[in-house]
């Protein structure tokens, strides 16, 4: 990668920029996705536990992945930089907690940034930073046609 801008924390109007082409789409829109961080080794977003629960009241599982999934997406797609953009290939989720109110954090990391594959962790807190859930992902570089 040649591009290392892309590799620098995000400062807010940043991440704005980084999302400019791309967006976070529409079922992150739908859940309420804010994003406050993001370059290819981290990335920090949340989701509001209201609108996104299970019948039972508790934030479905679901959305934790979602939030997991579009976090490593993301990252993954500004290591790609120009010309490249990233899918993901493999997502693994472990849910040791629930949330019922609140908002739930996610924060990713980079375990592997290479030419071809990337993966991220991403740990979902709740509002007292307990861990709720662990994601792992891969994502696969492909060069744009």
């Amino acid at each position: 990668m040649t591009d290392d801008v892309t590799h620098e924390p995000t400062a807010s109007g940043a991440v704005d920029e980084r999302l400019s082409d791309r967006g976070t789409g529409e079922l992150a829109t739908k859940m309420g996705m804010e994003i406050t961080e993001l370059s290819a080794e981290r990335a920090v977003g949340s989701i509001p536990v209201e609108g996104n629960r299970q019948p039972v009241g508790l934030l479905h599982g679901g959305a934790y992945v979602v939030l997991a999934e579009s976090l490593g997406s993301m990252a993954a797609n500004v290591h790609a930089g120009p010309g490249r953009y990233a899918v993901g290939i493999e997502l693994s989720a472990s849910h040791s907690r629930s949330a019922t109110s609140g908002r739930v954090t996610g924060t990713c990391t980079a375990i592997h940034l290479g030419g071809t594959l990337t993966t991220h962790e991403i740990v979902l807190t709740d509002d007292e930073g307990r861990r709720c859930s662990t994601v792992r992902i891969t994502n696969m570089i492909r060069e744009r046609r």
